[in-house]
């Protein structure tokens, strides 16, 4: 188990400007790994640089939008051209949105899934043209979540569990086509259950805010941490999947 390999390597990070993807990244820079922190907040990602600025590796900061495709083109040959081909893709970015599918808001239903299905497939074809390209041995993760595995009644996450099913799905298409073309990728779905973060505060959910309350949940440390381990199994070792909970409780 070691992260020796990816010292000085390529990874970049969707969604890396607070929790689960600012943890990630943080966790792959003190490995000594060169990272490109891709959010639309992109100036929080360029504060975390700077905090980071004597560790091992470096993170940079690219500002883009997921949910338009000329963006994340864009902004893939930049990191390309600027750092160098990419070896590892950390898929994270998500979004839930307040909305019930009777009666919904279409605007945030195609938000939602733009975000967390769109955003993922364009940022993985990308990451895997840069690493045929280079001959690279690599790795995507996909920061999947539980609910994309079981479905639990909370008013107003109606589309969202749909988006992280479609996850679940598209990634073992994905190690799949990976296997037939006999690419030395891995593909790793990793789901968490309930984080500690501004996620779904942010989503207005007052299920959520409820649920919250005196609840222990996951660190976002805690999903960096199974990030390093996946990315540190031998070469001929590949976590397909890898679910997250707080010990003592179903998600």
């Amino acid at each position: 188990m070691s992260m020796d390999r990816w010292i000085g390597k390529v990874a970049v990070v969707t969604g890396a400007s607070v929790g689960i993807g600012k943890a990630i990244a943080e966790a792959l820079v003190k490995n000594g790994v060169i990272v490109a922190g891709i959010a639309r907040r992109v100036h929080y990602v360029e504060e975390h640089a700077e905090a980071l600025k004597n560790e091992r590796g470096k993170l940079h900061a690219f500002k883009c939008d997921l949910t338009k495709d000329q963006e994340i083109l864009a902004t893939f040959k930049k990191i390309t051209d600027t750092l160098g081909p990419i070896h590892i893709l950390i898929n994270n970015a998500g979004l839930a949105l307040q909305t019930e599918l009777i009666g919904g808001d279409i605007s945030k239903w195609k938000q939602i899934i733009d975000t967390n299905l769109f955003g993922v497939t364009v940022c993985t074809r990308e990451a895997i043209n840069s690493m045929i390209q280079s001959n690279i041995k690599g790795h995507i993760v996909n920061i999947n979540s539980i609910t994309g595995h079981m479905i639990f009644d909370i008013p107003g996450l109606s589309v969202y569990p749909a988006t992280k099913y479609a996850i679940t799905a598209l990634s073992e298409c994905l190690r799949l086509e990976i296997n037939r073309s006999k690419l030395p990728i891995k593909m790793t779905s990793l789901s968490p259950g309930y984080v500690k973060s501004d996620f779904f505060t942010n989503a207005s959910l007052t299920e959520i805010k409820d649920f919250q309350v005196d609840r222990p949940g996951l660190e976002t440390k805690d999903i960096a941490d199974a990030v390093i381990y996946v990315l540190s199994t031998p070469e001929h070792v590949n976590i397909k999947e890898l679910t997250l909970t707080i010990q003592g409780f179903l998600h």
